[in-house]
């Protein structure tokens, strides 16, 4: 399984944290793509080359420079935030790469890594990538009331989880607005965001939205419990899935694994980055974290702790139940 993440600035800590979530509840091991800017390179390998080594035996990971192929390089690290833009030239920069997950810095599975990348298996033969809606009430979402550009479907999608097939996206000619046949993926993302950058307000994200609305076909679309964001609890509850079945990656953006806004993240946040990889995940991880939500039952996402703790649980009976089975096993 291949994960590819993009930190720029200060995001060395919530990166980690993210590569922890992983490492910590996926059951098959996982390549990490970590792209990161000069300073964060030597960083990255110190805090990682500290980690036990009955951890780093479950994972592999590759550093990578920021790098733009096509266009200036200092405006594709000002689109939207630092270095976002990266993620738009991984089937260019990752041609050895069959398929990945991307996944933005300020992401936690709550469940293995696994279970999103068998989602592959349901797409059909157009679609190439799959993200979540960003948002489930288009008479409220961001897109269907404020943007100045073409966007998928009737709410937009949210790119902080994508999929992506990349053999197939480097195959396939994409329908666009620029000119009347097909572009590739390489020759698209420069001349669209040359056309669109004074409409964009959310950078990649929105070139990603102006894509797949001119190739629907080509867009797998996955439940919000894989993407759920302070939005889904914030004004109220409106994630279904995330309510009959927990949420599967926890998505902190706005800063709230840093700020008190949303204590019930922030309390998701900070029991898996002090978690003492050594000790028992239900004792150290797990109480601990399910003591804390008592504190955050007066906000409208406190209220549903069920729903952040759901999947922890059973994810947590599921690695337990692995590793003790394995070792009961007789060796042939």
């Amino acid at each position: 399984m291949h994960l590819a993440v993009v930190a720029c600035g200060n995001r060395l800590e919530e990166t980690l944290t993210l590569v922890k979530s992983a490492v910590l509840f996926s059951l098959k091991k996982i390549k990490f793509h970590i792209f990161a800017d000069d300073l964060l390179t030597p960083q990255f390998k110190e805090k990682l080359s500290q980690w036990p080594r009955f951890v780093t035996s479950k994972f592999q990971y590759k550093l990578y420079p920021i790098t733009f192929s096509v266009g200036n390089p200092d405006e594709w690290k000002k689109l939207f935030k630092p270095c976002a833009a990266q993620r738009l030239f991984l089937p260019v920069i990752l041609k050895d790469v069959d398929s990945l997950l991307y996944v933005d810095t300020d992401m936690l599975f709550l469940r293995p890594m696994d279970d999103i990348w068998s989602l592959f298996k349901a797409f059909n033969s157009t679609q190439l990538a799959a993200m979540a809606p960003e948002h489930e009430v288009p008479k409220i979402g961001w897109y269907s009331r404020f943007a100045r550009h073409p966007f998928y479907g009737v709410s937009g999608v949210n790119s902080g989880v994508m999929l992506m097939n990349l053999t197939r996206i480097r195959s396939t000619l994409f329908k666009n607005s620029l000119i009347a046949g097909g572009l590739s993926w390489a020759d698209l993302i420069h001349p669209l965001y040359q056309k669109y950058k004074n409409h964009i307000t959310w950078g990649d994200q929105d070139l990603l939205n102006i894509i797949f609305h001119y190739n629907p076909e080509c867009l797998f679309i996955f439940p919000c419990q894989w993407n759920y964001r302070p939005d889904h609890c914030m004004y109220g509850s409106n994630c279904k899935g995330a309510e009959e079945e927990g949420v599967s990656i926890l998505h902190g953006n706005r800063g709230v694994y840093h700020d008190d806004k949303q204590p019930a993240f922030k309390v998701v946040y900070d029991a898996i980055r002090d978690f003492p990889f050594e000790d028992n995940m239900f004792q150290s991880l797990f109480y601990p974290m399910q003591t804390n939500f008592l504190d955050t039952v007066n906000t409208l996402c406190g209220r549903i702790p069920q729903v952040f703790l759901k999947q922890i649980e059973k994810t947590m009976k599921k690695v337990f139940e692995e590793s003790v089975v394995r070792h009961m096993r007789p060796h042939n």
